[in-house]
């Protein structure tokens, strides 16, 4: 399995790893510093699965994108 052949919706999925050093930063320095630190990446990583979420209504046309 290459990782071009998965959607990139998929792939953010593995942005969530990133709370496992946010957790342990947390726990071994200052607790605030790590929640406030771990609500940040799982906004971005909201934001990042909303960016890539499918249009409604929208069609493809060529290669380039534009519509004709």
């Amino acid at each position: 399995m290459d990782l071009h052949e998965l959607p990139p919706r998929r792939l953010l999925v593995v942005g969530l790893l990133a709370i496992l050093p946010l957790a342990w930063y947390g726990l071994e320095g200052s607790l605030t510093a790590g929640v406030v630190s771990a609500v940040n990446v799982l906004l971005i990583l909201t934001c990042l699965y909303v960016a890539f979420s499918p249009v409604e209504g929208h069609e493809e046309h060529g290669t380039n994108g534009a519509a004709s």
